[in-house]
């Protein structure tokens, strides 16, 4: 998961949700590109944020559903309301629901919510708030729409670092371009340990704890990490649509190099992190 709701000012290829066209529109190769990791996640985000049996939750974001799906399987009385701002993910959401008496899917924007005050009772976001353009508004809608003592929760990717897939990309284009160094998604907001802490307190919640969540991803081939890059999908996938065919190339063998990989056909594992927040709204508004 990753859509283009920010990204630092000077990154304008990632900014807000007027990102290149289609860089968020194709939920079959966002799939294919990031959907899998957002599976591993989370599960893993649920058990993190604890919510309450039979609670009522919206999933900020939700994209093509990993998090909603994860809820409803985990808490069998949960009811899930997952919001994108990409139709196209909605439409693929919810053409995939298991449990459509239970979760639905609807377009809309963290910042300006639809929902009447105190409609649910948790709040939770995987893998976006780095990419909602104002993350503090989004969340004082998140507490407007939510019940006193509410749990609020959201997991962002350690660009920086953690998530070695992205970070072997990044750092291979900056060695061959060095100029595509402000397109790195290192910049992006949120995305180091502290910061979403700061901006729950910011925010008015209580009882914060930020910890991070560490998965692992095992690839096939080669071919299995490095051709959803070639779809076009997320930052990465627009940098690369827009290489031509021989600086294609020759990203693809310096991405090959830094993995140390002497063999194509040979399965690897990669680790990736994700910085994990939790709080709760005050009893009393």
């Amino acid at each position: 998961m990753r859509r283009a709701f920010l990204l630092a000012p000077a990154v304008t290829v990632l900014r807000g949700q007027s990102q290149k066209p289609n860089m968020f529109a194709d939920a079959e190769a966002y799939e294919r590109f990031m959907g899998r990791w957002s599976r591993l996640v989370a599960p893993r985000l649920v058990e993190f944020t604890g919510l309450p049996e039979g609670a009522r939750v919206l999933d900020v974001g939700s994209g093509t559903g990993s998090l909603t799906f994860a809820i409803t399987k985990r808490n069998g009385g949960a009811r899930v309301f997952g919001i994108d701002p990409s139709k196209e993910y909605v439409a693929y959401a919810s053409s995939r629901n298991p449990s459509p008496d239970r979760a639905s899917f609807e377009p809309g924007d963290a910042q300006q919510l639809r929902f009447a005050d105190a409609s649910f009772d948790a709040a939770v976001s995987l893998l976006v708030f780095n990419f909602i353009p104002d993350p503090k508004r989004a969340l004082s809608e998140l507490r407007r729409v939510t019940k006193p003592g509410a749990i609020l929760s959201a997991a962002v990717w350690d660009y920086g670092a953690g998530m070695r897939m992205l970070r072997t990309f990044w750092d291979a284009v900056v060695g061959i371009d060095p100029v595509a160094e402000k397109l790195d998604e290192k910049h992006m907001p949120l995305c180091r340990a502290g910061e979403l802490s700061v901006l729950w307190r910011q925010g008015g919640l209580e009882k914060i704890r930020e910890q991070p969540i560490d998965v692992r991803m095992t690839f096939e081939t080669f071919a299995d990490y490095w051709e959803p890059f070639l779809l076009g999908q997320g930052p990465a996938g627009a940098y690369v649509r827009g290489l031509d065919r021989n600086k294609l190339q020759t990203l693809r063998g310096e991405v090959k190099r830094r993995l140390s990989l002497s063999d194509e056909d040979t399965p690897f594992v990669l680790p990736a992190r994700v910085w994990a927040v939790r709080g709760a709204l005050p009893n009393r508004r």
